[in-house]
């Protein structure tokens, strides 16, 4: 029985935050902020396909954490044929 490809299996939604992070990790509040959802960068991290660090940034006398999503090397490989063969990652709001 053939086995349908992984990447295959990634909403469009989850393969666009998968692009964004390839360029580089981002704070979540960004991707927030560029109309991506919790939920969908949650379904990364779970599926292995994303990894979230916390980092404390100071500043004067205070303190900030804030966490960093980073695509892992399954998500790479998850993505692998799919970049080289769409446009740059486009981002919500991008028609």
């Amino acid at each position: 029985m053939a086995t349908e490809p992984e990447n295959q299996r990634l909403s469009e939604r989850h393969r666009q935050v998968l692009e964004v992070l390839a360029i580089a990790p981002r704070d979540v509040n960004a991707l927030l902020t560029l109309g991506f959802k919790l939920e969908t960068m949650a379904d990364l991290v779970q599926s292995e396909l994303a990894t979230v660090r916390i980092e404390t940034v100071e500043d004067l006398d205070s303190k900030i954490e804030i966490a960093l999503i980073q695509i892992t090397d399954a998500g790479w490989r998850s993505l692998e044929g799919l970049t080289s063969r769409s446009r740059s990652p486009r981002l919500p709001g991008d028609r």
